[in-house]
């Protein structure tokens, strides 16, 4: 597992393909940690700041006008250069960890591998913006595409955001985000841990618990046992 910067606190980002329940895992995540007393900053993408939750309404506006990929990925990169400067950074200077719901690897799956914005270029876009800071630990919720996508449309009380409204059943677009992120999990192994999300809430909650307790332990957080 990478080692966390001298001085630093620590760096958790929870990612996933649509309905494999990283929003949830996330903020049980984010409620266990500071259960332990510990510094917990949880925050999301976009989101985060006022000017994220801004660009998340705009996102998820279900409005008649329609946007490209390259709009997309000007509009989440600024809410998260932003975020980085507000929130993040500040935070893990504190000595906090900061537990993320998506980070710069949800544009690169979804804008880059699902869309197809070049991937070379996406990723010097997004070391631009964040100022090259890397999460400590990337833990990927994987789910077969037909059974997120069954997920999504099973909750039907959810209100359909533009984004959904236009790609939830395309199950192309998502097997090729699905094959993106496990595609950067192979490639950095010592960052990334990938979790089977079909499971209960409690059992995939267990398992997120156990990858992020191995990272405090090697980290030397107190609290990490428990």
């Amino acid at each position: 597992m990478a080692e966390t910067e001298p001085g630093r606190g620590l760096f958790i980002v929870l990612e996933g393909p649509d309905g494999a329940g990283k929003s949830v895992q996330a903020q049980l995540l984010a409620e266990r940690l500071e259960g332990r007393g510990l510094p917990v900053t949880y925050s999301r993408e976009p989101g985060g700041t006022d000017l994220g939750e801004q660009v998340r309404h705009l996102v998820n506006d279900p409005g008649p006008t329609p946007r490209g990929p390259k709009a997309d990925v000007m509009l989440y990169t600024a809410a998260r250069a932003q975020h980085v400067d507000e929130v993040i950074r500040p935070a893990l200077e504190e000595g906090r960890i900061v537990v993320l719901d998506r980070y710069a690897t949800s544009t690169m799956a979804y804008q880059g591998y699902g869309s197809g914005t070049d991937l070379e270029l996406l990723a010097r876009i997004q070391e631009w913006a964040t100022g090259g800071l890397q999460p400590d630990l990337v833990v990927l919720l994987d789910i077969s595409p037909q059974t997120g996508l069954d997920r999504r449309a099973a909750g039907a009380a959810e209100e359909l955001t533009r984004w959904e409204d236009e790609a939830r059943f395309d199950l192309a677009f998502h097997t090729r985000v699905r094959e993106g992120y496990l595609e950067m999990a192979a490639a950095d192994p010592a960052r990334w841990v990938v979790l089977d999300g079909s499971g209960d809430v409690g059992s995939v909650a267990e398992a997120v618990g156990r990858a992020v307790d191995a990272v405090l332990l090697r980290s030397g957080i107190h609290g990490a046992a428990g």
